[in-house]
């Protein structure tokens, strides 16, 4: 299935770091996004919670959006 799951952090309308689910990793937009963004990949449990959510939300709720399918 192409479902991506997609996790986004904006401060004052900028994207700062978003977590993709085909990348697998955060990245970060801005200096202060890269840094975090490093933090958060070099945390296991987050990365692996991430990776979770699509299996969890959108893969479940696929059939809801998208009965054809």
């Amino acid at each position: 299935k192409d479902i991506q799951y997609i996790f986004s952090m904006y401060y004052n309308k900028l994207e700062v770091a978003r977590f993709d689910s085909n990348v697998g990793k955060y990245v970060g937009y801005t200096e202060f996004g890269v840094k975090q963004a490093n933090y958060w990949n070099s945390n296991p449990s987050e990365i692996s919670g991430r990776k979770a959510q699509r299996e969890t939300y959108c893969l479940h709720n696929v059939g809801n959006w998208y009965p054809n399918m």
